[in-house]
């Protein structure tokens, strides 16, 4: 079975190194050496985190010159952010209709523990 692209997007955003370097270039473009400045690990332990993210579609790598800039492919995000979405609406709906019932169990509760109470009340007045 063959991961689905949002499902290589959460992979990829897994690892808290890949997340911070997804954090850093959502400030704009950066080589390696910028990303990799901030982690104790080396720069191929950090080609292989952009070729991650590269390969889930959440960044590319360019070529200016000597330089290789990485960007932010903001519209990777915006699948995970539209899932997420999804995902929140599918979850509030179903607390409603759980809230719905609660009131409506609750409810049908009160009904009874008064009809109770009018049928022993009642049965206290005629015995008096």
């Amino acid at each position: 079975m063959t991961a689905s692209p949002i499902d290589n997007v959460f992979a990829a955003l897994g690892d808290p190194t890949r997340r911070a370097i997804v954090e850093r270039l959502a400030s704009g473009e950066a080589t390696v050496l910028e990303l990799a400045a901030p982690f104790d690990v080396s720069l191929p332990a950090i080609s292989r985190h952009l070729r991650v993210l590269e390969e889930a579609g959440l960044i590319t790598r360019g070529r200016d010159a000597q330089r290789r800039p990485c960007r932010l492919r903001p519209e990777a995000l915006e699948q995970v952010s539209a899932w997420a979405e999804h995902t929140r609406q599918a979850w509030e709906a179903r607390f409603e209709r759980l809230d719905t019932y609660l009131r409506d169990l609750q409810a049908r509760e009160n009904d009874d523990t008064g009809a109770k109470r009018k049928e022993t009340d009642n049965g206290r007045r005629k015995k008096r």
